[in-house]
């Protein structure tokens, strides 16, 4: 998968990320190619070698097609696991790493809801709020979107009907 500069992608754990650059590094006595992705949220930089992107899972913003099966999971009953908290907490946080749009919306909503049940834990809050920064600035960069206004309407679709 190639990105040019200036092209904005989707780093997993991370989000929406920009293309600030290539850089060729000499890594083992060999020549590599990285994109350096300044990632909006945090304003962190990350180096993805060039030949490995589907590997390290840097991907394309979603189209307008996955922006609504987004919409359709934040509009339906939770699924959360009754598990013990921590096999739900790695749980979710597997979900957060695989970079999909959807499993983190999936996130996002069943924390949500869980949180109208009970008081999160520390860590949950954190994932929480993670999950809702990702699963915002994705769609604000994909559909050219205000993030305030976004964050309004996603909050509307999670409030219990």
């Amino acid at each position: 998968m190639n990105f040019s500069i200036g092209d904005k992608a989707v780093y997993p754990a991370h989000g929406v990320g920009i293309i600030k650059g290539i850089e060729s590094k000499m890594i083992g006595g060999e020549r590599q190619d990285f994109y350096l992705v300044e990632i909006m949220a945090s304003g962190a930089t990350v180096m993805v070698p060039t030949s490995a992107t589907i590997r390290m899972g840097l991907r394309r913003l979603s189209d307008q097609g996955a922006l609504e099966g987004v919409y359709s999971i934040l509009r339906t009953p939770r699924h959360v696991s009754q598990r013990a908290w921590n096999r739900r907490f790695r749980e979710f946080s597997d979900k957060l790493r695989t970079g999909s749009l959807n499993d983190v919306a999936e996130v996002l909503r069943d924390l949500t809801s869980l949180r109208g049940d009970k008081t999160l834990s520390f860590g949950e809050k954190n994932m929480l709020e993670k999950a809702l920064g990702m699963v915002v600035s994705e769609i604000s960069a994909a559909s050219a979107r205000n993030e305030s206004d976004v964050f309004e309407e996603v909050n509307r679709l999670l409030l219990p009907n």
